[in-house]
């Protein structure tokens, strides 16, 4: 019979853990963060002396004395680096330059075409990158890491997008390898909906731990924040709503063939295209089908509460089975008026269960056009910024300040 496994050591706070204390919270003396981790005051403050010396903590004041010299408060320095975010869309490039708290500096939009491809389009991306850079706003601070969204399904492991629908040339293409021969930095790369789910969360329902974003625009998707995390599933495909088959759509759509009742094929921005096309409307795309739901044509907007109820059929599933706070409609079409939201809210109300439904609310998106780089931006702060990279940076610091006092 085998020995009983022993139960593991527990954990001391390292560097990289008094910093995300400091980095989630108000600034602190080491009184108090010796109190909140069970530390010796003396191994707080050579943890706290190593992060002042790598410009991660500030010095932020004083604290009240209770006799002597008043303590001295420390605190996150969110200009200690930047990072840079992209927000890669189908005809839209945003790159925009933050620091460590998300707070931008600059940034720029250029106007683009997905189907050129990736090394042309990263091109021009870097450039703006190395444009932003150069400002005076980012002169002396280091860049920590390199944030992504593109519009398609990606494996957030390697960065890679993964049979991208609209994406032609960029299937399994290495985005960090390239866009690291510039930039010697950590880059991630996810799908446009999960950094508009985080930069959703963050800007307009920051305590809210249960939350799904959904953006219906040229095709349908959604970011899943449960938990208060980001969840990306086994391979990054959580959220893929737009390949759902609609409850129902077989037997009473005539919009679609058999094989193409899935949710995007019927309630996507492009697919009201071809709807309002096939009965003699000028629309094209998306813009077109906005323009018209905007004048008050009445098949647009029959044919955008019918879609609202679409995505509410399979919505309604998604409720039962993850019971969110909050859903957000987002995306072009969502933005066209109430007619997208009405339709979703008609569905989800009747079909999901009472208990799920209680509390839950429909919304529209809030963050505007900033929402994905925002959300870029967390991301890839949220990694570089980690206790484990934390720790991992100070030591290569240490380490080469010691190969530099050897030479």
């Amino acid at each position: 019979m085998g020995d009983a496994p022993r139960p593991s050591a527990p954990s001391t706070p390292g560097v990289g853990d008094i910093f995300q204390i400091l980095r989630d919270g108000p600034a602190r003396t080491k009184a108090e963060l010796a109190a909140l981790t069970g530390l010796a005051r003396s191994t707080v403050s050579v943890r706290v002396d190593a992060l002042l010396s790598a410009g991660l903590l500030r010095p932020a004041g004083e604290a009240a004395s209770t006799g002597g010299r008043p303590p001295a408060r420390v605190g996150f320095n969110a200009r200690a680096g930047l990072v840079l975010a992209v927000d890669l869309g189908a005809t839209h490039a945003t790159v925009a330059l933050a620091d460590l708290a998300g707070v931008f500096l600059d940034a720029h939009t250029r106007t683009i075409d997905i189907g050129e491809g990736p090394e042309k389009l990263l091109d021009g991306i870097l450039d703006d990158a190395e444009s932003l850079l150069a400002s005076p706003a980012a002169s002396g601070i280091p860049l920590f890491g390199i944030g992504i969204g593109v519009p398609g399904p990606v494996e957030h492991s390697s960065g890679r997008p993964t049979n991208p629908p609209i994406m032609p040339g960029w299937d399994r293409f290495d985005v960090p390898g390239y866009v690291q021969r510039t930039f010697d930095v950590p880059v991630l790369v996810d799908n446009d909906v999960n950094i508009l789910a985080l930069g959703e969360h963050a800007t307009a329902w920051p305590h809210v731990d249960d939350l799904i974003f959904v953006k219906v625009s040229t095709g349908i998707g959604a970011g899943i924040i449960a938990g208060g995390q980001l969840q990306r599933g086994a391979q990054g495909s959580a959220g893929d709503m737009g390949h759902v088959q609609v409850p129902g759509a077989s037997a009473a759509s005539s919009r679609a063939a058999d094989d193409e009742r899935d949710l995007e094929a019927l309630a996507s921005g492009s697919a009201l295209a071809v709807a309002l096309r096939a009965q003699g409307h000028d629309t094209h795309g998306p813009a077109d089908v906005i323009e018209l739901v905007r004048s008050g044509d009445a098949a647009a907007i029959a044919a955008t509460r019918q879609a609202g109820r679409d995505v509410g059929e399979v919505l309604a599933t998604v409720v039962n089975l993850l019971n969110p706070s909050i859903i957000v409609l987002g995306g072009s079409i969502a933005r066209a008026g109430e007619h997208l939201l009405a339709g979703v809210r008609e569905v989800v109300y009747r079909r999901s269960i009472p208990l799920a439904t209680q509390h839950l609310a429909i919304v529209q998106s809030q963050g505007g056009e900033r929402a994905a780089v925002l959300g870029a931006a967390i991301m890839v702060a949220r990694e570089v910024l980690s206790p484990s990279s934390i720790d991992r940076r100070l030591a290569l610091s240490a380490a080469g300040a010691a190969n530099t006092t050897t030479a």
